[in-house]
This record gives structure tokens, sequence and C-alpha cells, in this order.
């Protein structure tokens, strides 16, 4: 038998797939969890072999529960659903040690059978989500820019970014500047958006 965790936080969702893995032969639901540090913690208690885990989740997303149990749990593989086409977060995901990404879209035997797949050692990437991430669009921005949206969310003050980084306020005033300029956008929260869109940040 394969263990399996469920991690989502729309329990209809959760639960409906939980009755469907249920009737699959070899795959057993073992513990399901509302969101991402409760996922954590369900894996360390039950140690499933399998983790399916929504990309968006409170308190800790699919990519962070996908790297803390890759550190604290290797032998639990990690699956990421999600519910919309989301492949600029794909590298994202595979870089924190997750095997298998879908959209909660597919077919119904396939989650079945990506979480067979990835028991037996393999990976399974969407193959629309993959070729979609293949063209995502280069990063126009230099690390340091990254780096200051990265801490400069719209409600931070420039010093509070400037101290973080150890910036002078007019250095951080300058980066989001170009930040803004290269990005086409009217605002570091846009700029910021665009770039989680894109898988920058």
């Amino acid at each position: 038998m394969i263990r399996i965790l469920l991690a989502d936080d729309e329990e209809l969702i959760r639960v409906a797939v939980a009755a469907l893995l249920d009737l699959e032969p070899d795959l057993e639901v073992v513990a399901q969890a509302a969101d991402g540090r409760a996922a954590v913690e369900a894996a360390r208690a039950h140690r499933p072999d399998v983790a399916v885990v929504d990309l968006q989740m409170p308190s800790l997303d699919g990519i962070a529960v996908a790297a803390e149990l890759q550190r604290t749990l290797p032998s639990c593989t990690v699956v990421i659903l999600t519910g919309r086409g989301r492949p600029a977060q794909l590298p994202r995901a595979l870089a924190a040690g997750a095997k298998g990404f879908l959209p909660k879209g597919s077919p119904g035997g396939a989650l079945a059978d990506v979480i067979r797949r990835v028991h037996a050692g393999g990976r399974y990437v969407d193959p629309a989500l993959a070729a979609d991430a293949l063209t995502l669009p280069e990063c126009p921005l230099t690390q340091r820019e990254l780096d200051v949206l990265r801490y400069g969310d719209p409600d931070v003050p420039v010093t509070v970014v400037a101290r973080r980084l150890n910036l002078s306020p007019g250095t951080v005033r300058n980066h989001l500047t170009a930040i803004v300029a290269k990005l086409g956008v009217a605002n570091r929260g846009e700029a910021a958006a665009k770039a989680r869109d894109n898988g920058w940040l």
C-alpha cells in the first residue's frame, strides 16, 4: 500500500480526492490537512509515502511544504496540485523537491497514476504546464532589483527596505524607479504582482 497525505484548504475538494484515492486498491489516505503547517505536522506524525498538497494554502504554500518535507522527511515524496495553470511556479516547485506537478482539473485516474509514478522514483509534470513554463519571459530585473522588490512590499517604507538590505534610501528609490520602468507598471505593488505571476520572485 502507498500511504498518502492530502493537504488542501478546500474541504470539499480534499474529501472528494480522498474518497477517489481510497477506491484504488494500492492507495491509502492516512492523513488530511487544511493548511501547510498542519500538512508538515501530519507528515511527521503519520510518515506517508506521498504527500499530495495544494499549491496555494494558508500558513505554508505547497512549495514551502515540499521544501520542508524534503529537509525533515525526505522519504516522503511530494506532488503539488494547482487549481489554475501556474507555470511560473513549476521551476520553484521542482527546486523545492516536488516530484509531481499537475492541475486539479486533470482526468480522474491521473492523480493515482502520478502518485504511483513518483512513489516508484519517477517524476511527472503536466505537459501543458511544462510547455507554458518553457515560454515564460526572461526576467529583466537584476538580482539586486529582485531583492528590493522582495523586501519592498507596498506597505513597507523605503527606509525599512534600505535597512534590511544595507542600502541607502536613495539607492532603494532608484532601484524601485528602475523596476517600475522595466516592468511597465504603475507602482511597486503592480511590479511585485507581475514578478510573482512570472515566477521571478
